[in-house]
Parts: C-alpha cells; structure tokens; sequence
C-alpha cells in the first residue's frame, strides 16, 4: 500500500501538469464595414493573461473583470495596443480609436475602429501583431481578415507576427 501511495505521489505532478497546461492564442477579427466606412476590429484576449501583463509592465493592478478594476485599465490597455498592434494600408500606419471593451466568460473583448476608409482606395491590408509576445513566448494570434476584395485568415506568432493581403 506504501508503495502505490508512493508511486502516486511521485505521478501527481506529471499528471497534473498535463491538465493545467495553458494555451496562450487570441482571436482578432478585422473587418471592413462599407455603411460605415471603417474598419472594425474585435480582438479577444485571455483576461488574466491581459490583467498580468498591465501589471508586468505597467506595475498596475488593473483587477480586470472584478469590482475592483482600476479607472486607468482602458487607458494602459489602449496605450499597449497602440505600441504592439499595427495596420496598414498600402504600407501607410493607421491610427485606431480604442473603444472600449467587455468581458465575455474568461476573455476581455477588445474593440478597435479605424475610421474614413474609401472603398477600393487601397491595394493591400497588412497587420503586425505583436501582443503578449514578450510576456509569453507561446503567444499565437489567430487573424481573421475580411474586406470585400478579399478575405484571408493567419496564425501569427513571435518571429512572424506580420500578416499581408494583398487586393
């Protein structure tokens, strides 16, 4: 009996680590609203690897998804997205408006415009994707992209975090 107790003791940790393995993938989606004439971006984060990374590099408790969450949380998370997501059209850098986000289950919804885009006034649509990576090396960003000249889907991830479609 001592030894299977043993034996048991001595699995645990492998078995356990196979159950609390964590994946590191978020989900953007960047769409072209022609009523609009924008593009409108939806991107999904795990909230506790966003509220992890506020605090590593930041140092602020942002508390996302609880009656605690910090009054600055949109501000650093706009501020990041601003410094580790890019779009460009024909190589030119859009400036996106970060407004605001939810909470669905366990992911933050992150919600992006950029506005005054004329249709067919662009050749190419090109995305850097750069978030979490230097928090966790696994990062991947699945990118759904759909504009009526086109539409394409890329895992991005540290070391090809560039996605191009071109029209």
């Amino acid at each position: 009996m001592k030894r299977i107790l043993a034996l048991l003791l001595c699995c645990l940790p492998l078995l356990s680590a196979g159950i609390l393995h964590k994946y590191y993938v978020s989900v953007t989606d960047i769409n072209y609203n022609a009523e609009s004439r924008s593009i409108q971006i939806i991107a999904r984060y795990f909230t506790d690897d966003l509220d992890l990374l506020l605090s590593e590099r930041y140092g602020i408790k942002a508390g996302l998804m609880t009656d605690e969450e910090s009054a600055q949380a949109d501000f650093f998370i706009e501020k990041y997205l601003k410094t580790k997501f890019r779009i460009y059209l024909d190589g030119e850098l859009q400036t996106f408006e970060f407004l605001g986000k939810e909470y669905d289950s366990d992911l933050t919804k992150c919600y992006l415009e950029i506005k005054s885009i004329d249709p067919g006034s662009y050749s190419s649509i090109r995305v850097e994707n750069e978030v979490m990576t230097e928090l966790f090396e696994e990062q991947k960003h699945i990118t759904h992209i759909k504009f009526p000249e086109g539409k394409k889907s890329f895992l991005l991830h540290k070391g090809n975090d560039k996605a191009l479609l071109n029209f």
